[in-house]
């Protein structure tokens, strides 16, 4: 198969890594794969007690599961698959090769994010650590979770690092040129990560570690959680934005077309970063102390986030139709029918595609203020949750793995493993229907989320939930099967199948001639950011102001498992 030119025109597809790179980038996607079946496993067995399927055996507990499954999916799996695939390509896009000053600090990040998670997951194995993902006060967990959180965190800057010097050098080279796409993302969504985690940063460092340690007696609940949501929201576009790359620069070459716009791209993810990161107190409608007025207004740029979002829509499914005219397609939907469905790369990721525009509907209703006063609290935002992140970004990141293990490895994806991996993406995405619509209707009809059991002294409102639950644990079921079996193939592709006498072929997407070159004030990165903490500071500084000036006599620790 021939083909095309990389995005810059010089050279072909066509890719061999540098060894030291290529043992960075396999050393974060093996461990992320890792985590990913602990968090599967704890999510199995955690779903089928909750939905009456099994009864946990004594010694592990259900909020115990939930914790785990919560920290490895969302926090762990992502961060280092996220890290490995914007190191690919960066290797690819900028020279080449990795810097070796970049790679160190990658490399120091990714121990310091090894040893952090496990801290972790030994403080919630051995049960001192139940207190879910978002860790809220005043559960109280060991200072243990909570110092191995802070190396996570740090070792994350560190690798970040990896990526803004690597840029630096390009762009100091290559002055009056605008950057290649994949790399201008990867500093957009590393930038991104950066300003968000600063409050998680304070939040685990100068509140719940001096607190588990015995330092303080108490703890400002309500501070707390604001820093966590400060967060906790930018936190779904730092697992998006990847995904978007893929969509935006990869898949354009593996259907067989090219980048859409290479403006328009940039303009997104600079929205993105301006709009997704002052806007946590939507997650906090429901809790008072909080002024109307401050949550008016991060409620109205959360719903500036929907421009981004559909701008991605519009170029991405205007990229799908281009193809397909050009492959003769006629009528008003030829084109769909001219798309590589029998190609995992591409099969996976538009199924991906489909199951997030439910979840940005979804994501509507949540930050509304009057619906939200009907969805808070119950299995309806947990099946929301579910198709943004483990059906739009992990059915891309299952697509993605499906040629970068093999690239790397010096590998081929065979024609068997692509087989498996359309049964493995069809099967993920059954039972994410099953379960999340489960978990939506029920939601809707008042079943709480974050219990062990909701039986309410058998009161007939529980009678109607009964049904939706046994779907939710078929979801469930079906969901670990295709863990299991996306976790096979990627075995194969590391290890055995066939080996490639030649480069591999790395899919970035060829960026059409006739396109003006982009804005360089997008490369002002300066500007961006100083916009970005401005809103922060309009949006945050009065109202932890307040809750710092006024702060109630705080809560003692609390351990509730």
């Amino acid at each position: 198969m021939s083909l095309p030119a990389r995005e810059d025109g010089k050279a072909s597809q066509s890719f061999r890594f540098d060894v030291s790179d290529r043992t960075l980038i396999l050393a974060h996607l093996g461990f992320s794969f890792i985590a990913l079946l602990l968090g599967a496993i704890a999510g199995l067995l955690q779903a089928l007690q909750r939905t009456g399927f099994i009864t946990l055996p004594g010694g592990i507990g259900y909020y115990q599961l939930l914790t785990i499954h919560g920290v490895m999916m969302a926090l762990i799996f992502t961060t280092f698959f996220i890290f490995g695939f914007l190191y690919s390509g960066l290797a690819k896009t900028l020279g080449g090769t990795l810097l070796p000053s970049a790679r160190l600090y990658g490399w120091i990040g990714y121990y310091m994010m090894v040893i952090g998670t496990l801290m972790g997951a030994w403080a919630i194995l051995t049960n001192d650590a139940s207190v879910l993902y978002t860790f809220y006060a005043p559960m109280k967990a060991s200072p243990i979770f909570y110092i191995g959180l802070a190396l996570v965190v740090v070792g994350s800057w560190l690798g970040s690092l990896a990526v803004f010097i690597n840029y630096a050098r390009w762009r100091k080279n290559h002055r009056d040129q605008a950057s290649p796409l994949f790399a201008y993302m990867s500093v957009a969504t590393m930038v991104l990560w950066d300003i968000c985690t600063i409050g998680v940063a304070i939040e685990v460092v100068f509140q719940l570690i001096p607190w588990s340690l015995g330092w303080v007696d108490r703890i400002n609940v309500e501070l707390s959680r604001t820093y966590f949501w400060y967060f906790g929201h930018p936190l779904v576009y730092f697992w998006l934005l990847p995904a978007y790359i893929y969509w935006y620069v990869n898949i354009p070459h593996i259907i067989g077309g090219k980048i859409f716009s290479n403006s328009l791209p940039r303009v997104t993810f600079i929205l993105f970063i301006l709009y997704s990161i002052p806007v946590g107190f939507h997650h906090q409608l429901m809790e008072p102390g909080i002024s109307n007025f401050w949550k008016f207004l991060q409620v109205v740029l959360t719903m500036t986030v929907v421009i981004p979002s559909l701008m991605t829509a519009y170029a991405i499914f205007a990229t799908f139709e281009l193809v397909g005219r050009k492959k003769g397609a006629t009528g008003l939907f030829g084109w769909f029918r001219k798309l590589p469905w029998s190609d995992v790369r591409f099969f996976s990721t538009f199924l991906g595609m489909a199951f997030f525009i439910p979840a940005g509907a979804g994501g509507v209703v949540n930050a509304s203020y009057q619906l939200n006063q009907v969805v808070h609290n119950t299995l309806w935002v947990t099946g929301h949750f579910h198709i943004t992140i483990a059906a739009a970004v992990i059915m891309t990141f299952f697509a993605i793995a499906y040629w970068l293990v093999p690239a790397l490895n010096g590998r081929t994806l065979t024609p068997a493993a692509n087989r498996f991996g359309l049964i493995q993406s069809g099967l993920w995405g059954i039972g994410m229907f099953i379960m999340s619509t489960s978990m939506h209707i029920v939601g809707l009809l008042g079943e709480p989320r974050r219990t062990a059991y909701t039986v309410y002294n058998d009161h007939p409102v529980v009678a109607a939930w009964a049904g939706y639950r046994f779907f939710t644990g078929i979801g469930s079921i079906l969901l670990f099967t295709s863990t299991v079996l996306f976790l096979a193939i990627v075995a194969y592709l590391w290890r055995w199948a066939p080996r490639s006498n030649q480069p591999v072929e790395y899919p970035i997407g060829q960026a059409d001639d006739r396109h003006p070159q982009p804005p360089m004030i997008l490369e002002r990165w300066s500007l961006w950011v100083a916009l970005t903490v401005l809103l922060v500071l309009i949006a945050y500084t009065m109202p932890v102001y307040d809750m710092i000036r006024h702060a109630p006599p705080g809560s003692p620790g609390i351990r509730s498992w």
